[in-house]
């Protein structure tokens, strides 16, 4: 495997369930690098994103990624998303099952939630 699935994320691919990667190895044929996803300031305009993306962008495109999985700020993430279909690459966002438990307890009511990964699905 010589190919690069791109997680452009903060949740590390360390985290990730096995049918997440194993989604990642068999749809892309990749090995996954993360590359974390930058704060963006609320105070930051559109140009100082649109500058931001173009960094970002520039470091992804380094890796020749086969794919990119790009969640975050959004903001961010919609500069990052056209930047890089602009320039061919493939760009996806992960789907899951949310699935929540509510406890009651003596005092209160605990809310749990656990997300299954299903799929990748293409911007």
């Amino acid at each position: 495997m010589n190919a690069y699935f791109i997680n452009f994320t903060n949740h590390p691919s360390s985290n990730w369930s096995e049918e997440q990667i194993k989604a990642v190895r068999e749809k892309y044929n990749s090995e996954i690098v993360d590359v974390p996803f930058p704060p963006v300031s609320a105070s930051a305009d559109e140009s100082e994103i649109k500058e931001q993306a173009s960094k970002c962008v520039e470091q992804i495109c380094g890796y020749a990624p086969a794919a990119v999985m790009c969640q975050g700020e959004f903001g961010l993430t919609y500069q990052v998303v056209n930047m890089l279909k602009e320039r061919g690459v493939c760009v996806v966002y992960s789907c899951s099952e949310r699935r929540t438990v509510e406890k009651k307890t003596d005092s209160c009511t605990v809310k749990t939630s656990e997300f299954s990964f299903v799929r990748f699905r293409e911007y």
